[in-house]
């Protein structure tokens, strides 16, 4: 038999068991066999498998449980968001369709809510200059930025009934299953580890590979799945009735900033760095939409494009936040052998030991921390992770997600980006307009450059249109390019100029003849026209919303299960306050109408409930809305033949049920007070008169 410490390590017993059967194997192949002993060897493996099977099926069980759990924390979550109207399937009545949700008044409330805090937290604090681009995109934009070529996901179908599923989805769960199960042998668990953190890099013959692999199959039914193929996620459309100009519904709002860059450049006073901001709608033909607002085909985005010089990336508030500590799950972190967690380190540090690119990407991802955490977000499950090598595009510089931990695992609900110049340089190329800033340096310097004297008859007859655009590259060469083409003339008459904007393909071939002469010459300039790159932090509302709805659900303890709470902070809840008159009374009416006045002056979100049902069952009904505060009219605030009449409401406060008492003609401004978060509940009711619940109830 085995300890109970080595009961509880399944790879332990697994490593006996071979030993054991190593044993055995080497005492039947003994010259002179002992039966006996051969026996006793048999009987103790025997009994390290029945050990190991047991331990097995216990850690199953377990986890099953733990599984079961999170289904079920899950299921009460949604049940309260839908039975409350946060949020429906869209076209209920019809059946809905997958990836589609309609928010009811609540949640539309949270939603004005969310991005108001994110509008203040980023363009107005920063200064942002903030567009509004339309939701139906030229194909010619999404053809610049690579969407059509390239935004694809790779797609498998059951090969009976054509049901179709995101190929990375199925491999990932199922790789999950194999990591989770205690049966499988440490050598294969570091292969399926190693397999699912390159989920995201797979290309097709690798998936085609993994997913047989792993033995992936129809959800449902079982059957077998076709092939893994691309599959584009945007919807087209035609723009204008001839049916003649194709356009996409955005997959992003990004583009329309970039395409704005030339003229947001000119509002701003030709100065970088600066930043632009949308809040809007995107659209994605998911394959399989799942998990509510997690992943769904319409959704909202709140994206910045910080524009600012490629080799100048300090920011000039840095210092603000560089105390910030942040959850970071860095390359190396994710990397390393063994357990794989995130470390917190602060900001400033992050930036000073390479960790974080530059100060400007490290000020929005601290600027992010520091977003959520006013949201009312759990930052103990909140992290920054930062994408492996293989994840980023070839021209992004660092990329980090903050990640939010929710019952369906890690999700990614902002994406923080060093994109470099890509996004300009390409839509420049595509559009041939110079999307380029204007550098004045503190004092001219000398440069070297080469005046070309051109044949501008033979040049146009060869380029025609883009004449201009060789013109411009042939009179902005450095050394290297001049000493090239003269190499280049001399060997074979010609020479292919490379990168140059404005053409398709970015190539010139020029003759010999096109070119006169070539002159070096060293002349002082005061500065230089260059294209910007780009930091751009993109926000998932929708996924920020529902991780917040997780974080903020429980059920009161000790209290009937449907007694269900959303701790939403008061800047996000829906409503900031309900009035309850006690009894249906004319007076407790008046004064209760009087104070909803009050409020809505005061532009507090408030609901007036006279239901003749009791204050207790009220009371619930409105925690399940994550209301904040309740204001009691009652016998007090009137006077009645047994109760003086003293002019004061009880104000109840949600999540410690705590009361208190308030002049009524006072309660406006102090709940005011609270929903902007500018004084916290203990210290606003520090001096007022405590409720003894039960003598209230």
């Amino acid at each position: 038999m085995v300890s109970d410490e080595e009961a509880l390590d399944v790879e332990h017993l697994q490593d006996l068991v071979q030993q054991q059967g190593d044993t055995v194997r080497a005492l039947k192949a003994a010259e002179s066999p002992n039966q006996d002993e051969i026996s006793r060897a048999i009987e103790k493996l025997k009994q390290l498998k029945i050990d190991l099977n047991a331990e097995i099926t216990r850690r199953k069980e377990s986890g099953d449980l733990l599984i079961k759990s999170k289904e079920d924390f899950r299921q009460k979550v949604a049940n309260s968001l839908e039975s409350r109207l946060f949020y429906i399937p869209s076209f209920k009545i019809y059946g809905g369709v997958g990836g589609l949700y309609d928010y009811g008044p609540p949640g539309c409330a949270v939603k004005a809510n969310v991005q108001k805090i994110w509008r203040q937290h980023f363009v107005i604090e920063e200064s942002m200059l903030e567009v509004e681009c339309p939701s139906v995109t030229l194909g010619t934009v999404l053809k610049a930025s690579g969407h059509v070529d390239r935004f694809t996901d790779l797609m498998v179908k059951d090969v009976k009934t054509d049901e179709c599923f995101r190929a990375d989805h199925l491999l990932g769960d199922r790789l999950e299953e194999l990591i989770a199960d205690p049966a499988i042998k440490k050598e294969e668990k570091a292969e399926f580890e190693m397999l699912l953190a390159r989920l995201d890099e797979l290309k097709e013959d690798e998936m085609k590979e993994a997913l047989k692999r792993c033995g992936c199959v129809s959800p449902e039914t079982k059957n077998e799945l076709s092939d893994p193929y691309p599959f584009n996620l945007m919807f087209p459309t035609t723009i204008g009735p001839s049916g003649n100009i194709q356009g996409f519904l955005r997959p992003e709002t990004a583009q329309g900033m970039f395409v704005n860059f030339r003229e947001l450049l000119y509002f701003n006073g030709g100065k970088l760095p600066f930043a632009c901001a949308q809040i809007g709608q995107s659209f994605r033909n998911e394959i399989a939409p799942r998990a509510g607002l997690l992943r769904v085909r319409e959704f909202t985005q709140a994206e910045i494009e910080h524009f600012c010089h490629p080799t100048k990336k300090d920011h000039p508030r840095f210092n603000e936040v560089a105390e910030v500590e942040l959850n970071l799950f860095s390359r190396d972190a994710q990397l390393q052998s063994g357990k794989k967690e995130p470390f917190l380190m602060k900001s400033g540090e992050a930036v000073e030991k390479g960790i974080i690119a530059n100060e400007t990407l490290a000020y929005f991802v601290a600027r992010t921390h520091l977003f959520l955490k006013e949201l009312g977000v759990n930052m103990q499950r909140v992290r920054f992770r930062q994408h492996l090598r293989h994840e980023m595009a070839h021209y992004a510089q660092d990329c980090w997600d903050a990640e939010i931990e929710c019952s369906y695992g890690w999700i990614e609900c902002v994406g923080l980006a060093d994109r470099s110049a890509f996004d300009l340089d390409a839509h420049s190329k595509a559009s041939k307009v110079d999307l380029q800033a204007y550098e004045l340096f503190d004092e001219p310097i000398e440069e070297v450059v080469f005046e070309v004297k051109m044949n501008k008859q033979v040049l146009g007859k060869a380029f025609k249109k883009d004449q201009k655009f060789v013109i411009d590259a042939l009179t902005s060469l450095d050394e290297t390019t001049a000493a090239k083409i003269e190499k280049d003339f001399e060997e074979s008459g010609e020479t292919v100029l490379e990168n140059v904007q404005g053409i398709d393909g970015g190539k010139a071939t020029v003759a010999k003849d096109m070119v006169i002469e070539m002159k070096k010459k060293t002349k002082k300039v005061s500065g230089r026209n260059f294209t910007p790159s780009v930091i751009e932090p993109s926000f998932g509302i929708g996924r920020i919303m529902y991780c917040l709805f997780e974080h903020a659900f429980y059920v009161r303890e000790g209290d009937d299960e449907n007694k269900a709470v959303f701790k939403l902070p008061p800047q996000v809840a829906p409503i900031k306050c309900t009035i309850f008159p006690l009894v249906n009374n004319a007076e407790m009416n008046a004064v209760s109408h009087e104070i909803y006045k009050s409020l809505t002056k005061l532009a507090v979100s408030v609901k007036l409930d006279t239901t003749a049902i009791s204050i207790g069952k009220r009371y619930c009904r409105t925690d399940e809305l994550g209301v904040p505060f309740a204001i009691t009219v009652d016998h007090r605030t009137i006077g009645h033949t047994s109760t003086p009449k003293d002019g004061t409401v009880t104000v109840r406060e949600r999540d410690s049920c705590e009361q208190v008492r308030i002049k009524a003609d006072e309660v406006a401004k102090f709940i005011s007070d609270l929903s902007l978060g500018d004084v916290e509940w203990s210290e606003a009711t520090a001096s007022l008169e405590k409720v003894v619940v039960a003598q209230q109830e």
